[in-house]
């Protein structure tokens, strides 16, 4: 069954009338009413019913129409996005990012990319630093969007203009929880949930005065959603950034969050390879990545 045919098909169904759709196609009559009789062989069934002045559609003309259209119709789009190739971007591109605040500068950065293309399909998968850090050097991802004090080196960044505040996640009836914000001094004692990251953070050992490793951590965690049932059962204080456990909502009315002093915050770096290939959805988003976030000079 060739397009072609089915295209001399739609004419006679939509004129209803054999002289007057090899008109429109440039055919003789004869040759066009030889068409649809080698198209209904090829079907094996009548897709007219003839009449003298007037040609109707069959049940099975009727389902080969509706058929007929959309492939014609896929036939027309295909060649109009091939004869403006140049201007047609799609694809998939993936970014890496943890639990943090800056994920929505970011997002916001992109949302005009989105309408804009709308065949380019965006990916965020989540995990830590480490995580991200590895799947960018293996070239499972695009981008990666690290919360750390310096970026990488050997890597491509541009800063995202929010730093994410580290503090300390408790109950309310916890005796820390009447301080305004929480000291070095005050961890000590107390038994803690720390992310993994944050125990090889060399910076954050320079803030506590002492060795992490020293203090009562009686669990880790990579995401921090699981990490606060473990201090609404009273196994331990969290200490993440501010604003990613909901302790104004219903879900964890019992926690609440206080600051360190001095203050403790971290960094947000948009990163990928250098002399990285990207595909043109990819290369896309990294041209938006630079408008928004400028430079890192």
């Amino acid at each position: 069954m060739e397009l072609r045919v089915l295209k001399y098909f739609l004419a006679v169904a939509r004129h209803r009338n054999i002289t007057r759709a090899a008109e429109e196609l440039h055919l003789t009559q004869p040759t066009l009413s030889r068409q649809l009789q080698d198209l209904e062989e090829e079907l094996g069934t009548p897709l007219f019913t003839r009449e003298k002045r007037r040609m109707e559609l069959t049940e099975a003309g009727l389902f080969l129409k509706a058929r007929a259209e959309e492939m014609t119709a896929i036939e027309t789009k295909t060649l109009d996005q091939f004869a403006h190739l140049e201007d047609f971007i799609a694809g998939d591109v993936y970014l890496g990012c943890g639990e943090i605040q800056a994920v929505r500068l970011v997002v916001q950065a992109l949302t005009p990319l989105g309408r804009a293309y709308p065949q380019i399909h965006f990916h965020f998968v989540s995990g830590n630093d480490e995580q991200t850090f590895d799947a960018l050097q293996k070239g499972v991802l695009d981008f990666g969007l690290l919360c750390q004090q310096t970026p990488p080196a050997d890597f491509v960044y541009r800063q995202v203009p929010f730093d994410d505040e580290w503090g300390l996640y408790l109950r309310r009836d916890h005796p820390l929880a009447q301080k305004q914000a929480i000291a070095p001094q005050d961890l000590y004692e107390e038994q803690l949930i720390l992310s993994c990251q944050l125990l090889r953070d060399h910076v954050f050992a320079h803030w506590l005065g002492k060795d992490p490793e020293e203090l009562d951590i009686r669990a880790t965690y990579n995401l921090v959603y699981n990490a606060a049932f473990l201090v609404e059962q009273r196994l331990g204080l969290l200490l993440s950034f501010k604003g990613l456990v909901p302790i104004e909502g219903p879900e964890h009315p019992d926690l609440t969050f206080r600051p360190f002093s001095p203050a403790f915050s971290s960094h947000n770096y948009l990163i990928w390879k250098k002399e990285q290939v990207f595909s043109r959805a990819a290369a896309i988003v990294r041209a938006r990545i630079e408008e928004a976030f400028g430079s890192h000079d």
